[in-house]
């Protein structure tokens, strides 16, 4: 097992392995596995891929992200303009669905709220005015509301089981309760294992999978 000290270095470098961001001002603490990023990035951007980048070591068993976005002068913006453009952005990444957010901007934070029919949606809402010029951060409240019963959706994802022929839809059992579901049976590989809890994500309303499936060769 990793001490705090070792994992604290991993992680410095994994920060550092990746060119395009720029960790110089991150500073990093690890305790009990937990590691605390702090200091500040010039993007918002350089922010989530350091929390990635410390998920990714080995040993870690949670990130508190502490980070602080300062944008340079040429970066900052109005909000009103980051709220236009921000709509624009959703309107561009979903068409058909982008009514039902609403953008809320306060000091180049961005809130999203409103309803979603599908996962999916609600994720790429948050993706589309992640890359906003001037947004310091994103907070997504976006609700998905179903529009099938619990057992509509598992028929659906049992469906969805069957054409994927990836999957072994027979060694997969399939629990629905309201917009939940629940993964369970075994599969062949770790591959499949993730493929299984993707396809049920893609079901209409899902607001949460609970992946129970054993990875057995």
């Amino acid at each position: 097992m990793k001490s705090d000290n070792e994992i604290e270095r991993d992680v410095r470098e994994e920060l550092k392995w990746h060119p395009d961001l720029d960790a110089e001002d991150i500073a990093i603490s690890v305790k009990n596995g937990v590691v605390t990023l702090a200091g500040f990035t010039h993007s918002y951007t350089d922010r989530l891929e350091a929390e990635l980048a410390a998920k990714r070591v080995a040993g870690v068993h949670a990130v508190a992200n502490d980070i602080e976005v300062r944008l340079p002068a040429i970066d900052q913006r109005p909000d009103p303009d980051i709220a236009k453009d921000a709509v624009a952005a959703l309107k561009s990444e979903l068409p058909i669905s982008h009514d039902k957010i609403k953008v809320v901007v306060k000091d180049g934070w961005v809130t999203l709220e409103g309803t979603a029919e599908w996962q999916y949606q609600r994720t790429s809402a948050e993706t589309a005015v992640r890359k906003v010029k001037g947004v310091k951060g994103v907070t997504n409240v976006i609700t998905v509301k179903p529009k099938v019963q619990p057992t509509e959706l598992k028929r659906k994802i049992q469906e969805a089981f069957k054409r994927n022929a990836e999957l072994d839809a027979d060694r997969i059992e399939v629990e629905a309760n309201g917009s939940e579901v629940t993964l369970k049976g075994t599969v062949r590989s770790w591959m499949e294992r993730e493929e299984a809890e993707r396809v049920a994500w893609s079901a209409p309303g899902i607001t949460k999978v609970e992946d129970r499936i054993v990875v057995s060769p």
